[in-house]
Formats: structure tokens, C-alpha cells, sequence
């Protein structure tokens, strides 16, 4: 075998070798697409596909920009490596496609357990979202008037806080609210009406009325 020969087989080795970044790609957008529609880190349902174009997205910010420039780094360190041990470097495209590799599995990991971390925040919230909605009905029920009672299904929230929640109904003058503050992290939770009667709509947040 010739020494061109010898070379361009070596160099088919190198790129088979290296020849993962791809496959990875694949397989795991459509993991971190499976990760998303699972365990949202929003807390709110993503669609199997949304997740899927929103993991592509990310992988390609991967693979396309940071493993070129990092990859671009470690061969200059190599060859300086090369100069001074006299040891032959891996050949640009194999370091780039491991170091496309390794970032997709980083941040496919990095996913997971962002989004695992994240899953009992996400529960509370909806636990004490819920909470509140049970509340506010009770009270109205209770002690609404007739209007508000017939206009319980326009009721809305806003969370002010931690546990702390504003929810407004509509009165018959849809420019008037009949408002509710709600702390469920008080046993038992603590619930008064709002003499503001300002729909959630125009009521300034917890960073604007500060």
C-alpha cells in the first residue's frame, strides 16, 4: 500500500472514529423534545413536537457555534502539543465532531436535571393556584352577592407573591371588580376583599406598585 493510500485510510479511520456528533444529534433532540413535553421547566404542556423544534434549536446553538470555536481551541492545543512531543494531533474534524458529542450529552443532562430540579416548584405553584381558586369560590358562595355569585365564571388571578394571590370578578359595570386577597400560606389561609375594585388587567404589579 502506498504512502497516499496509507494516509487517506488513516484519515477514513480518524473520520469514522469521530463520526458520532451526528447520530448523537438525533437521537438526542428528540430526547431533550421528549424531556421538555414531560417535565416542562415552564410548567406549562408543550406539545411533543414544540419540544422536539425547541431542542433542535438548542442542539444546532451547539453544535453550530460553540463546538466549531471550542473544538477550533483544542487543536491549537494539541498542535502545540505535537510541536513539542512529536506526537501526530487528531485531525479537525474528528475533535470537532467529539467535541459536538460531548456538548449535546452536557446539555442533555443539563436539561434533565434542570427540569427535575424545577418539577416540585412548578407543583407547588399549581397546588397553590388551585388552593386559591377553591378558596375564592367558597367565599363567594358564601358571602358574594347575587351579582358577583352570577358572575363567578369571569373570575381571575394574578399572584402577587409567594402564596399570595389577587383574583377579580367581573361586576355587572365591567369596569368594577369584586377582588379577593387570598394567603394560603397561613393554616388556615387567610382570604379579604380588596377595597380596590380595579380589574387585574389595570391593577399595577407587585414591581410596579413598589
Amino acid at each position: 500500500m502506498s504512502s497516499e493510500e496509507r494516509f487517506w485510510t488513516r484519515r477514513l479511520r480518524w473520520r469514522l472514529r469521530g463520526a458520532w456528533q451526528w447520530p448523537v444529534f438525533a437521537v438526542l433532540t428528540l430526547a431533550d423534545g421528549f424531556i421538555i413535553h414531560l417535565l416542562s421547566p415552564t410548567g406549562e404542556d408543550v406539545d411533543v413536537f414544540l419540544g422536539v423544534i425547541l431542542a433542535s434549536f438548542g442542539n444546532l446553538l451547539l453544535v453550530g457555534l460553540i463546538a466549531p470555536w471550542l473544538a477550533r481551541r483544542l487543536v491549537e492545543r494539541q498542535r502545540r502539543g505535537e510541536a513539542v512531543a512529536g506526537e501526530a494531533a487528531l485531525p479537525v474534524e474528528v475533535v470537532h465532531d467529539r467535541t459536538g458529542t460531548a456538548l449535546l450529552c452536557v446539555g442533555a443532562v443539563a436539561l434533565l436535571v434542570s427540569s427535575l430540579a424545577l418539577q416540585p416548584v412548578i407543583v407547588s405553584e399549581t397546588d397553590a393556584t388551585e388552593e386559591n381558586a377553591r378558596i375564592v369560590q367558597s367565599y363567594v358562595e358564601a358571602h358574594g352577592s347575587e351579582e358577583v355569585r352570577r358572575n363567578l365564571q369571569t373570575a381571575n388571578t394574578i399572584r402577587l407573591g409567594d402564596g399570595f394571590f389577587r383574583t377579580c370578578i367581573a361586576l355587572d359595570d365591567r369596569t368594577q371588580a369584586f377582588c379577593l386577597l387570598v394567603d394560603v400560606n397561613v393554616d388556615p389561609p387567610s382570604v379579604r376583599e380588596d377595597a380596590n375594585p380595579v380589574p387585574n388587567d389595570q391593577f399595577p404589579g407587585p414591581d410596579e406598585g413598589a
